[in-house]
């Protein structure tokens, strides 16, 4: 396969050996970001993890009536976030309770208050 180049006057060899080298040491971090947000981008996961940041923990039933939606379509969600590693379970007695695992929050937190901050400007215009 023919190396493609760009055209350019100078190419900043310090610059890109140095970009190179933090992706690299990035790679984790951004892999798991990654798969945060590849998660969060349906409107219904996204709107479960919003809730469950919100609510602490919720079940099935609740998310349904809250969502108006159908109960396995809730459960398909929750099981792709639990798979994913965001959510956790917690059965009490018959009931499953999800909540959102701690480690994720500080990389959700930001984008809620940003939701949360575009509702109060709608709001007020």
């Amino acid at each position: 396969m023919k190396k493609q180049s760009c055209i350019r006057v100078y190419a900043d060899v310090e610059q890109i050996n140095s970009c190179r080298q933090h992706i690299t040491e990035m790679g984790p971090q951004l892999q798991a970001l990654s798969r945060v947000l590849s998660l969060a981008g349906n409107q219904v996961r996204l709107s479960i993890l919003y809730l469950l940041h919100q609510q602490g923990k919720l079940c099935v039933c609740d998310l349904s009536d809250i969502l108006e939606m159908k109960i396995p379509a809730i459960s398909q969600h929750l099981r792709k976030l639990k798979d994913g590693g965001l959510v956790e379970a917690n059965k009490v007695a018959q009931t499953v309770f999800y909540s959102l695992r701690p480690t994720y929050v500080h990389l959700l937190q930001p984008h809620f208050t940003l939701l949360e901050q575009a509702v109060i400007e709608d709001t007020k215009g």
